[in-house]
């Protein structure tokens, strides 16, 4: 099963980023994988728009997992931000997003592009969880939440 920390590393969460709109999210969200992962970033950044204008990734409670999949990519792949002030991301219940859990996937990857879909989406609907990810003081903090919560989950 997929778990956030085969999705991640630290370099990947970031906490208290700032954008003003989607447009300048996918932007930094495509800095971040550019950083993390050595991935294009503009790539990343047109590919989260094309998924986008299929329909809002902002699933309710100001949580969003916007994703794509990008030819060259050799595994599945994260980056998680919590922004410091919520956007519209015309999410399915009108609420901003604050969480962001962005979701790279490799072309062929649909069984595992949709389980780890799945997992980011299961962890985040914990309300509990999602209000620990919200009150963490750094992006350390953040890191060590989003990768041990299946070491909890598992004892």
């Amino acid at each position: 099963m997929t778990e956030l920390s085969d999705l991640l590393t630290p370099e990947a969460v970031l906490a208290g980023l700032g954008a003003a709109n989607k447009k300048t999210l996918f932007q930094q969200l495509g800095v971040a994988a550019a950083r993390a992962y050595g991935i294009d970033a503009r790539l990343v950044t047109e590919r989260l728009a094309e998924r986008e204008k299929l329909g809002s990734t902002g699933f309710g409670g100001g949580i969003a997992i916007p994703h794509a999949k990008l030819d060259g990519l050799r595994h599945v792949a994260g980056v998680f931000v919590r922004l410091n002030q919520p956007i519209d991301f015309a999410a399915i219940d009108d609420l901003p997003v604050d969480l962001v859990f962005m979701l790279l996937s490799p072309v062929g990857a649909g069984a595992e592009h949709l389980k780890a879909l799945a997992c980011v989406s299961r962890k985040l609907r914990d309300r509990h969880f999602s209000a620990k990810l919200r009150g963490a003081a750094s992006d350390d903090a953040l890191f060590a939440l989003l990768t041990a919560v299946e070491t909890r989950d598992a004892a």
